[in-house]
């Protein structure tokens, strides 16, 4: 559903893209890339990029990958800037290898900012680590290892109560995972 109309005409001004797929590698790990990409309606000076950076012309345009084993252990990671608005920018580019042997699982978002806080990193790179990591998620969660794992060992999955959606006293829960339910049981009787 989209948004309602805007009550005022605006002007377009800036436009952000990020995209994050997920594949399964023939070797038995998981490359979860992402890319963002900025741009303008409007052309501005910029003396590191020839002196103008046009409208509808990249002003951000950058790439993360990150190689996972089936723990969401980081095994390898890469990142690329190819458009920036400075010249310095893809030089902090090779840092982020310092992905290599964390786990996307609670404390990722903490030890990033660790990692990467201010002149440790790129504002932009950083950013785009939270959707990659989601991906990964998305992506690995689609093979039902997990959910069969934790049925055997009647454990709950570990997405409950990460969103009101997946509740554990929600309906979702309910009707997918009736197990691990922890609202309240309607029996037969009370029905009646």
């Amino acid at each position: 559903m989209p948004l309602s109309k805007p009550n005022s005409p605006r002007e377009l001004l800036h436009t952000r893209t990020v995209i994050c797929r997920g594949y399964r590698r023939a070797d038995g790990l998981w490359d979860i890339e992402g890319q963002m990409t900025d741009v303008k309606s409007y052309g501005f000076p910029n003396q590191d990029r020839g002196g103008w950076i046009s409208a509808g012309e990249p002003l951000h345009g950058m790439w993360l990958r990150l190689t996972l084993d089936d723990h969401l252990t980081v095994v390898d990671a890469e990142a690329s800037t190819d458009h920036a608005p400075f010249a310095v920018c893809p030089r902090i580019s090779e840092r982020y290898r310092k992905l290599v042997g964390l786990r996307i699982a609670p404390g990722w978002n903490r030890k990033v900012k660790e990692l990467f806080a201010g002149v440790q990193g790129c504002t932009h790179l950083t950013e785009l680590l939270g959707p990659v990591a989601t991906t990964a998620i998305q992506t690995l969660h689609s093979r039902s290892r997990e959910d069969e794992a934790a049925a055997r060992s009647k454990r709950p999955p570990r997405f409950l109560d990460t969103c009101h959606a997946l509740a554990s006293d929600g309906e979702v829960v309910k009707r997918e995972w009736p197990q691990f339910y922890t609202g309240e049981q309607v029996t037969e009787t009370a029905r009646e």
